[in-house]
């Protein structure tokens, strides 16, 4: 094979590769978001509250331990689930019970969702219960929002300003 046809074969080739990259970078089009809806992000990251209580060790328990066990208090470090709820418009967006992390399941509970929903005007509720033995949730907050085509609404959770957070 002649240089000359090597030169037109590899040409042809970088053409082809250059059309094809060319024709994807345009081409089918991406659409972030149909035309009317919105997105609502839901982040939470919470350690719910410690499980079980400290308890008193009875002097028989602390004789047992090794001296440099001998701590009068016996606590777990195990936290409860937390249990969180959204709903859009009394509609149930996401519910779910978050277990926590690490070894000793004595870490945060964490959450990250994304939900595309229909601007306009809605009822967001957001509710949270940091231990399973509560009968009802300890952190809610419900409010009117108004969205717009395209906006993205972050329901953020931060339990030393209140509660849930809507920006």
């Amino acid at each position: 094979m002649s240089k000359v046809m090597r030169y037109i074969g590899q040409a042809a080739c970088y053409g082809l590769f250059i059309g094809c990259i060319g024709y994807f970078s345009t081409s089918p089009a991406y659409v972030l978001l149909e035309p009317g809806q919105a997105v609502l992000k839901l982040s939470v990251t919470h350690a719910g509250q410690i499980k079980q209580p400290c308890r008193r060790r009875s002097e028989e328990e602390l004789a047992k331990l090794a001296p440099n066990m001998r701590n009068a208090m016996d606590c777990t470090r195990e936290r409860s689930p937390v249990d969180v709820e959204i709903e859009l418009d009394g509609r149930e967006l996401y519910r779910a019970t978050l277990a926590p992390t690490g070894l000793a399941r004595d870490g945060a509970s964490s959450v990250y969702r994304r939900f595309r929903v229909p601007s306009g005007a809605h009822t967001l509720r957001a509710r949270l219960k940091d231990h399973m033995d509560l009968s009802d949730f300890n952190y809610v907050r419900e409010s009117q929002v108004t969205l717009a085509s395209g906006q993205v609404l972050v329901v953020d959770f931060d339990s030393r300003r209140g509660g849930f957070i809507f920006r």
